[in-house]
């Protein structure tokens, strides 16, 4: 995972309180069916008039992925999810986004239309829905169903806690260790035809994405995801002690306070060695305006010489394994983040992680059975729970479990490594609530054991270097403001000016331009509040480190 994916911050719903108030108040439960009379390949509907037993009780509910990006996949055609509708008595409804989130969105809410649950970015578009009213608490529902409580921890908890004191977020992804799926990988054909010459410092990179311009002019040398992702790590491996997620806040700590990002040297450096290698062609030239399926249809065909983003591990395991099942010796491997000589490799971070984890689910108050919903989240954070939507049914990809309840892998996990990944990749469609310490401690216990050929690609680059390559974010969690504040509309004034002059700088002639733009940039954001924005964060970045215990 992700590191983590925080560049995927959603816009803000920008309807009304008012509206917000008054629309939300229909009901879209998304049970299907009439009691008895189930529909095709669902669950019956349950008893209203008796307790809710999970596992027993069927239990349907819609859910809304609210990013542009997901798509989930049809619930009950694939192994994992057949067996929970069979076993577990549950089925869940998609509501797609089509590609258009804060739209479908915003029509949900003016029509009344909520679905069951929400899942999303954790913030903003929680708050906003929590004063409106229409969020359940989850407080009621702990002790009952104690896989949450036992693997996040109060400390987790408490940070995800809202201003009522009340829980209603559910994490996906938490975590008390290293996590991340962003990072550097090479072409290995490529690379190996070239010389396997020294990459380490970011002089090293840039002679040999000359040398890959020269020698494949049909290949992109630099590849650098979704969003430009890839451009981030150059500020990460400009100084040390430096990370993405700066960027994605806008945010520079010094000492005890939170500074401006535009006038920082280190993300100026970073900004014109980006600009010398967009305008030498040496990086993806659509690398603000590419879908994601775009950045994948490369990487898959290897026409990418290094591949950068946030999502390195789980976009390149289905490249990888399709490129080695033509030619053993193609494929991509992770390398350690590239650097400024000079700088500790051991100091840069490409990837972060928070005990908060990535995103959140949260049950809105159209759901029938927000117990059942409860249940199921909390049944799918556990041991079990996750052995079942990560690897599959008992008997196909495991049999067994260690002394950990991590599963033990079969011989087809071994030997079927193509199709296991791509049953792996629609499974990760299903996975709201993520627990990473079982899942990677898990995969680690098992994949290390594997012969060297027959081992997950993702769990070897994370294992060896993303997870080491990860920085520990948790106290700036939550430290921006809500949308409907002065400081929320300064922060996306910010915000905006941000995004276009990072664009700007990648078709800035020179370096000269690059530095004008940025001093621009640094102007415009101070008229529109920047500094009263910095001291509302680093007053809630020091409210952060009272409540984890650091000063």
């Amino acid at each position: 995972m992700s590191a983590k994916k925080k560049s995927f911050l959603l816009l803000v719903c920008m309807l009304s309180m008012s509206l917000l108030l008054a629309a939300c108040g229909g009901n879209s439960s998304g049970t299907g069916g009439d009691a008895g009379k189930p529909e095709t390949g669902k669950t019956a509907e349950a008893d209203p008039s008796k307790p809710f037993v999970f596992g027993e009780t069927p239990l349907t509910f819609s859910l809304y992925g609210n990013y542009d990006w997901y798509t989930m996949n049809p619930w009950g055609q694939d192994p994992a999810t057949k067996w929970i509708q069979d076993n577990k008595k549950v089925t869940v409804e998609a509501i797609q986004s089509g590609g258009a989130a804060l739209q479908k969105f915003n029509t949900m809410i003016a029509s009344g239309q909520l679905p069951d649950v929400i899942w999303g970015d954790r913030g903003t578009d929680v708050e906003k829905l929590r004063k409106a009213g229409k969020l359940v608490a989850l407080d009621p529902y702990l002790e009952k169903y104690p896989n949450l409580k036992k693997w996040a921890g109060e400390k987790t908890l408490n940070m995800l806690r809202s201003e009522d004191g009340k829980l209603y977020q559910f994490p996906n992804w938490y975590t008390k260790n290293p996590m991340g799926n962003g990072g550097y990988a090479v072409n290995n054909k490529i690379y190996k035809e070239l010389g396997s010459p020294k990459l380490e410092t970011f002089d090293d990179l840039y002679a040999y994405l000359k040398l890959v311009k020269e020698k494949y002019p049909d290949v992109i040398p630099f590849e650098v995801g979704l969003s430009g992702q890839g451009i981030d790590f150059l500020y990460a491996g400009m100084a040390e002690d430096r990370n993405v997620g700066q960027v994605s806040l806008r945010v520079v700590p010094q000492g005890n306070e939170l500074k401006s990002l535009f006038s920082d040297p280190v993300y100026r450096e970073a900004m014109i060695f980006a600009n010398q290698l967009f305008r030498e062609k040496l990086i993806t030239q659509d690398a603000i305006t590419q879908t994601r399926d775009q950045v994948k249809e490369k990487i898959n065909n290897g026409r990418v010489a290094v591949y950068g983003d946030f999502e390195t591990t789980v976009l390149g395991t289905e490249a990888n394994s399709m490129l080695r099942a033509k030619d053993p010796e193609g494929g991509y491997t992770m390398i350690w983040p590239l650097h400024k000589a000079g700088v500790d490799p051991k100091k840069v971070w490409v990837n972060e992680f928070d005990s908060l984890g990535w995103n959140v689910s949260v049950i809105t108050t159209s759901a029938k059975n927000p117990e059942g919903i409860f249940a199921y989240l909390d049944w799918l954070t556990g041991e079990e729970g996750e052995r079942i939507i990560f690897w599959g049914p008992e008997g196909m990809y495991w049999q067994g479990t260690n002394d950990k309840g991590a599963p033990i892998y079969t011989d087809k996990y071994k030997n079927e490594v193509e199709e296991r990944t791509k049953l792996m990749a629609i499974w990760d469609t299903f996975q709201w609530a993520g627990n990473t310490a079982f899942i990677d401690g898990s995969k680690a216990d098992n994949e290390l054991k594997l012969p060297e050929d027959k081992r997950d690609w993702a769990t070897v680059s994370q294992t060896s270097v993303a997870w080491r390559t990860s920085f520990d974010a948790t106290e700036f969690g939550n430290i921006q403001p809500l949308p409907d504040t002065a400081e929320g509309m300064i922060l996306q004034r910010v915000s905006d000016i941000a995004d276009k002059v990072r664009a700007k700088v990648l078709f800035a002639k020179d370096e000269q331009e690059v530095i004008a733009l940025l001093d621009k940039a640094e102007q415009d954001a101070q008229k529109a509040g920047y500094d009263k924005l910095l001291k509302f964060e680093t007053a809630k970045w020091q409210e952060n480190l009272k409540k984890i215990g650091r000063k």
